[in-house]
């Protein structure tokens, strides 16, 4: 484990306070912000704003999310202890980081593998463990499915059906699987959340306007290669 810094922790609890403010209410999800060290997730040129509240380059034309996006998204999952979460886009790990500190089974697909291998080495150093890929996200993991949650940490242009027919169905007390996806165009999405309701069907919600990197596909990549 890395040791944290007294300093950055502060920045910390101060984030957590801007972000109670600005409508974040699920607790352990602000405990989860609190205790993950994000300056260690992005550029050391860029720490010193590792906890203000915007997202931050890390390479590959790529973001580390802002915070409230992060932690908007986590609440949506509804993540309870020993849940089996799907990430789709590690990106820096500092997501996965959060899903792991909630007690969370992370699973989780990247499509650059250079940042994949800096994530696990970030994580691994800070003691979360997870299962990852290098690779098309969009069609999830089947492998390892079903998933109580899968969050997209990218801008879709629809939801794919594939991401929907790997969530858990209810059963019992256990509720079926939340699916938290930005769908929209390449300029802003829309927050949607997905539940199972049962064998093949869902119950969809739209919410409040972000703007995330595109959700590419390994067909999409195929076809600008070719033209």
């Amino acid at each position: 484990m890395i040791e944290d810094d007294p300093l950055y922790r502060r920045r910390r609890l101060r984030l957590v306070e801007a972000l109670r403010e600005k409508g974040i209410q699920d607790e352990r999800v602000l405990e989860a912000i609190a205790r993950v060290p994000r300056h260690l997730f992005v550029e050391p040129a860029l720490r010193a704003r590792a906890y203000d509240d915007v997202a931050l380059p890390i390479g590959l034309k790529q973001t580390i999310s802002q915070p409230f996006t992060v932690a908007y998204q986590t609440q949506l999952l509804e993540v309870r202890p020993g849940d089996r979460v799907l990430e789709i886009g590690t990106g820096s790990g500092y997501q996965a980081a959060i899903l792991c500190a909630l007690g969370a089974r992370v699973f989780t697909i990247e499509r650059h593998r250079p940042l994949l291998e800096r994530a696990l080495a970030r994580l691994e150093a800070l003691g979360y463990r997870v299962v990852a890929r290098c690779g098309d996200g969009s069609q999830g993991w089947p492998a390892f499915a079903p998933f109580d949650g899968i969050v997209v940490t990218a801008g879709a242009t629809e939801i794919p059906e594939a991401l929907c027919a790997q969530l858990r169905v209810p059963e019992g007390d256990r509720p079926g699987g939340r699916l938290v996806i930005p769908v929209g165009s390449s300029h802003q999405q829309r927050m949607v959340r997905v539940r199972c309701t049962g064998p093949g069907t869902y119950e969809t919600e739209t919410l409040h306007v972000f703007r995330f990197v595109p959700l590419v596909r390994e067909s999409d990549e195929a076809r600008r290669r070719q033209s």
